[in-house]
């Protein structure tokens, strides 16, 4: 009897490891952060659709994909609203795991950072006033004045097409920039133009989309320091995840208005 008791423990406990080793990422303790159980995503959070505040809460795209992301590795999102000058940067100081804030691929970012999966692919658009005749695409822009944040992906698109740039720091702030006459456009995305849109209806602003022979998409992907490989691994298989089920489509339907999270 005592033997079988001993037998029977033993199967007990050989099955316990099977299933531990079988566990998927949904064990928060399997997962690589810099804080136990919390995943800390940066962003801006001045970024309609993709990160802003109403009523005090963060709310957007980024932030419900951030929560979904977390809850698909049992983790909690936390996150760090962050000006754009020291938002990746904050990925090689720790200061959190990852960065979700409409930043693109490019070569010169993959050289220091590693991405995951795109969650969507961004189509970029010259804004300026209804009355101007000057710039007709993305090659009129050659010596005129253009704002674009530093570092960003659109500052690299004005910078190609030979633009005079005006830096600046957020989206609000470009748009004021064009309103007030001190540069002529815009580079940025057209969902963003289309949010902003809504809470300005009598602007005299427009948008005009950049044709692909232009500027292709841009993919658009989480972003993170080169030591975390296993945590961009992680947070794939989540994406791949929310694609199969539906979640990324509806969060863009819901946010954008189409479904832009395929080429």
């Amino acid at each position: 009897m005592k033997k079988r008791i001993i037998l029977l423990l033993t199967t007990i406990a050989a099955l316990v490891l099977i299933l531990t080793g079988c566990s998927s990422n949904s064990d928060s303790s399997q997962v690589s952060t810099k804080t136990k159980g919390t995943l800390t995503i940066g962003l801006e959070g001045t970024y309609a659709p993709y990160s802003y505040r109403e009523d005090g809460k963060l709310k957007g795209f980024e932030v419900d994909l951030g929560k979904d992301i977390a809850k698909e590795l049992g983790l909690k999102a936390k996150f760090v609203p962050t000006k754009w000058d020291s938002l990746i940067a904050g990925l090689n100081s720790n200061t959190f795991d990852v960065v979700l804030n409409n930043v693109a691929m490019n070569k010169s970012r993959e050289k220091q950072y590693i991405f995951s999966t795109p969650y969507i692919y961004s189509r970029s658009a010259l804004i300026m006033k209804k009355d101007n005749t000057d710039i007709k695409d993305i090659t009129d822009i050659k010596g005129k004045k253009v704002a674009a944040g530093t570092g960003t992906d659109n500052y690299n698109k004005a910078e190609k097409f030979g633009a005079d740039i005006v830096p600046s720091s957020d989206f609000q702030t470009s748009m004021s920039m064009i309103d007030q006459g001190r540069v002529e456009a815009a580079v940025n995305s057209k969902e963003a133009f289309l949010t902003w849109k809504k809470d300005h209806k009598n602007t005299d602003l427009k948008y005009q989309v950049i044709s692909s022979k232009y500027i292709a998409a841009s993919k658009i992907a989480p972003i993170y320091n080169k030591k975390s490989t296993a945590l961009r691994d992680d947070v794939n298989k989540a994406i791949k995840k929310l694609y199969k089920d539906g979640t990324m489509k509806k969060l863009s339907m819901k946010y954008f208005g189409e479904d832009i999270t395929k080429k």
